[in-house]
Parts: structure tokens; C-alpha cells; sequence
């Protein structure tokens, strides 16, 4: 015996497939015209192979959309349509020809006004081999020509040169560890330890450390520890 929610569900259910109009006698399925493209607002679905898709409104839709389109059926959009291909119009970019330019009117002037300014080109390469990349005295080259040749423009070499003047280091008096300026000696360059036992840093910095240590009531005699002797 059907419950009480049985009943109300079957009355709502009922009530629901009376407000459709597609029911076990008029299945909406592939057969159904209002499945179907065929001139009204309801059907979408193509008739055939040849058949339009769409509702009336869509197949509106579409034509009005075509008929601004210059490009159809007989009227392809591609590698072959002049449209497409640059032939000294605005329309078409595409390379006719294999040494045929690239791009439209537009495209191309710009291309020539930009490699005008460029005196570099076809018979003109910038490359290791170009003068005007090679450090020979001048502004524009800083390749080094051979393994001993200068590096970077005029400027750039007058400028290292300046800096190197600068610097009393150099190939012959190289800074490292053995160079006296790097070593602790008692002067104000080097801060290098000299053996085991040497002292550490510039002249200042050596009588910083023992006015300070001089401060500090802990030494090696007295070491600040857990466990103090006094």
C-alpha cells in the first residue's frame, strides 16, 4: 500500500508531465520534428546531409553574417586566394615566392625604411669577420682580434688603461699571498696571517683588537666558563 509521501510524489510527478509536452507517446529524440531544422523556432538539428542547422533565427542570423563576409564557398580564405598573399596591397601577408617580400604595402615600407637606417645588410654582415666588430681603434668594433688583441671600443681601452694606472697592481706585481701588501707586517694593507702564529689584519686593526682585549677582564689565563676558577 502506497505511503502517504508515495501519493503526494505520484501527484507532483503527474502534475509535472502535464506541463511537458514530450512524454512515452511524443519522444523528443533524433525523430522528433521539433528536433529538426525545418523553418521554426524549435528544432536546431540538421535534416540530411545537406540540410541547414539551427533554429529560423540562427539561419537569419548566419546569412546576414555571410553576406558581410566577402569570403564563401567560391570565395576561400587561403594560401592560394590573392587576398592572402603579399602582392603590394593591404589585403594579403603571405610569401608569394621563396625571395618575394613578406607582409603588406604597409608592412614592407616600414621593413625598407628600418633597413635604410641600418647600415648593415646582405653585403654588409655584422659579424666576426666585420671591421666595425673588431677592437682595431675605433667606436664601433670590441672583438679581439687574436689571442693577445685589445678588448672593447676606444673608449672602453682608454678607460681600462685609466684604471689600470690607477691600480699599482698589476701582471708584474701580482696580489696574493705571497705579496707583501696581503700580509699582516705591520703596515695598513695587508691582513693576511704570516705562518701559524702571525697576527691577523692591518696595523689598525691590531691595536683595535688589544685595546679591546685590553677591556675584557677574561683572557687565556682567566676564560670565561661554566666553571670558574675564582
Amino acid at each position: 500500500m502506497a505511503t502517504k509521501l508515495d501519493q503526494i510524489s505520484e501527484q507532483f510527478r503527474k502534475e509535472s508531465l502535464t506541463r511537458n509536452s514530450y512524454g512515452e507517446k511524443n519522444l523528443y529524440n533524433s525523430q522528433n520534428v521539433n528536433t529538426l531544422s525545418n523553418g521554426d523556432e524549435k528544432g536546431k538539428g540538421q535534416k540530411g546531409d545537406t540540410g541547414t542547422v539551427g533554429s529560423t533565427t540562427d539561419i537569419q542570423n548566419r546569412i546576414s553574417s555571410l553576406g558581410r563576409n566577402s569570403y564563401n564557398e567560391n570565395n576561400q580564405y587561403g594560401i592560394t586566394n590573392p587576398n592572402a598573399l603579399a602582392d603590394g596591397d593591404e589585403k594579403g601577408r603571405g610569401q608569394v615566392e621563396d625571395n618575394v617580400a613578406i607582409g603588406t604595402s604597409i608592412d614592407i615600407a616600414n621593413r625598407n625604411l628600418l633597413m635604410s637606417k641600418n647600415h648593415y645588410g646582405k653585403n654588409n654582415q655584422y659579424n666576426s669577420n666585420n671591421p666595425d666588430a673588431l677592437s682595431n681603434g675605433d667606436e664601433f668594433g670590441k672583438g679581439q682580434i687574436g689571442e693577445t688583441g685589445e678588448v672593447g671600443s676606444k673608449t672602453d681601452v682608454l678607460k681600462r688603461t685609466e684604471n689600470l694606472v690607477k691600480n699599482r697592481y698589476n701582471k708584474k706585481n701580482l696580489y696574493n699571498s705571497k705579496n707583501p701588501d696581503a700580509l699582516s707586517d705591520g703596515d695598513e694593507f695587508g691582513k693576511g696571517q704570516i705562518g701559524d702564529n702571525g697576527t691577523v689584519g692591518s696595523k689598525t686593526d691590531i691595536l683595535k683588537r688589544t685595546e679591546n682585549t685590553g677591556k675584557n677582564s677574561y683572557n687565556s689565563k682567566k676564560e670565561y666558563n661554566r666553571h670558574p676558577t675564582t
